[in-house]
């Protein structure tokens, strides 16, 4: 509720339109959801029994999804991650149905305090074209937001900024997910704190984006491809494994 009521304010406020606040940046936590609330309490613990975690995961349910287990292989994805994250010693600060403005809530709230990685891969945005219809001129500011708090507070550590994944929704999703990640490119072309990468490749067959390598298809009833299974995540995982080796290692 309390980020519900944040949202109407910040919509209905004649300063917050006169300031031309972008809401996909500003700080929205999701306290007031129970199982969003335990999740977040356990990430902090999480952390305070890794600290010295080199590499640190910051996203939505996509990022979160590298826990899964399931029983029909395709959904059984926490074997990926313990292959190739955690020796590590890992942190996955995924949280389902985040925007980027309740990471940047998080970042605000602690969620890296005290940590010091040395890379930290970021993937957030696909929730921002979802209910709340955040264009890519709102959202890619926004991503941008999230990845200069991540600099000031881990300013030792890379970022890995992963672009938007495909999914299939609806075409105005796909536009909104193409313009934003083309404009990432652009603003990272040169960056030497930044490496960007758009994986959108990984997820093509014949030019199109392949249903088979998503785990919602197969939910009864079947929802749209929005998060990578176990094949997915995998590309995922083989396509970063040498930045991992690079500013890890």
């Amino acid at each position: 509720m309390k980020g519900i009521l944040l949202l109407a304010a910040l919509l209905l406020s004649p300063a917050a339109a006169l300031a031309k606040i972008n809401i996909a940046e500003a700080p929205i936590g999701r306290t007031d959801l129970p199982w969003w609330n335990a999740h977040w309490h356990a990430t902090l613990a999480q952390k305070s029994a890794l600290p010295g975690a080199k590499v640190v995961w910051l996203g939505d349910s996509i990022t979160y999804y590298w826990q899964r287990q399931g029983d029909h292989g395709y959904d059984d994805i926490k074997p990926v991650w313990d292959k190739y994250y955690a020796p590590y010693g890992a942190l996955d600060f995924g949280f389902i149905g985040d925007t980027t403005a309740s990471l940047i809530w998080r970042l605000d709230h602690g969620q890296v305090a005290g940590l010091h990685p040395k890379l930290v891969i970021i993937l957030i945005g696909a929730n921002n074209f979802g209910r709340v219809h955040w264009d890519t001129n709102m959202t890619v500011p926004a991503i941008k937001a999230v990845v200069a708090n991540v600099h000031h507070r881990l300013p030792a550590a890379h970022i890995l900024l992963l672009g938007v994944l495909p999914s299939i929704r609806n075409n105005w999703v796909d536009q909104q997910t193409r313009g934003t990640n083309k404009a990432l490119a652009m603003a990272y072309r040169h960056s030497k704190d930044v490496t960007y990468l758009d994986l959108r490749h990984l997820f093509l067959k014949d030019g199109r984006i392949d249903a088979s390598l998503y785990v919602d298809p197969s939910f009864v009833p079947p929802e749209p491809a929005l998060h990578p299974n176990r094949e997915g995540m995998t590309r995922i995982a083989r396509a970063l494994a040498p930045y991992v080796k690079k500013y890890v290692n």
